[in-house]
């Protein structure tokens, strides 16, 4: 009877500590979101006012700057999912890229110190976000192996954990830069 007991007590206790694991994992994950959620607002609210610069002197990327701007509206309208947020930033990233890079071809531009200061401030922002990433993915990979590995997968499942995406390159950027493309030879 006392070796049943021991038994019994010792699986709850196993399942108690996995449960309170799990759980630490899956808040982390929320909080890792949550500041890369943080980066992205900050990043569609400074978009704003990049577009209304830069729309002075780049009306033939007009397509460009309406894309981005729709992409922005979809992600502070808030209720969307975590794997729509990432889609969005996904979508957003190349976009904003494409607009830096144009812009070297308006050197009233490039002179004009309110798009200089935003496109610093947008670059410190883009480093950011891929550093939150990064450490985003690092948690999420950690969550994704304590909800699938031996025993916790099975208290994983009374709890109804799924796995989260991580953050994966959009192919677009995975692609080797042209830079004599870039400079238009």
């Amino acid at each position: 009877m006392i070796i049943l007991l021991a038994i019994v007590l010792i699986g709850a206790l196993v399942f108690v500590f996995t449960y309170n694991g799990l759980i630490a994992k899956k808040n982390a994950v929320e909080n890792a979101f949550g500041t890369m959620d943080a980066l992205l607002k900050k990043r569609y609210d400074l978009i704003p006012n990049i577009i209304a610069t830069v729309q002075q002197y780049m009306n033939y990327e007009k397509d460009t700057l309406v894309k981005i701007t729709e992409l922005r509206s979809k992600a502070v309208a808030g209720n969307i999912s975590t794997e729509e947020k990432t889609n969005l930033s996904n979508q957003m990233t190349p976009l904003l890229r494409n607009i830096m890079v144009t812009s070297e071809n308006y050197p009233e531009l490039k002179a004009n110190s309110n798009f200089t200061d935003l496109q610093r401030t947008l670059n410190d922002l883009e480093d950011q976000i891929a550093g939150s990433r990064i450490g985003y993915n690092g948690i999420v990979t950690e969550y994704n192996n304590g909800i699938e590995m031996f025993p916790a997968n099975f208290v994983a499942g009374l709890m109804g954990l799924q796995r989260k995406p991580v953050f994966e390159t959009v192919a677009e950027e995975r692609k080797n830069v042209n830079v004599k493309e870039l400079f238009g030879k």
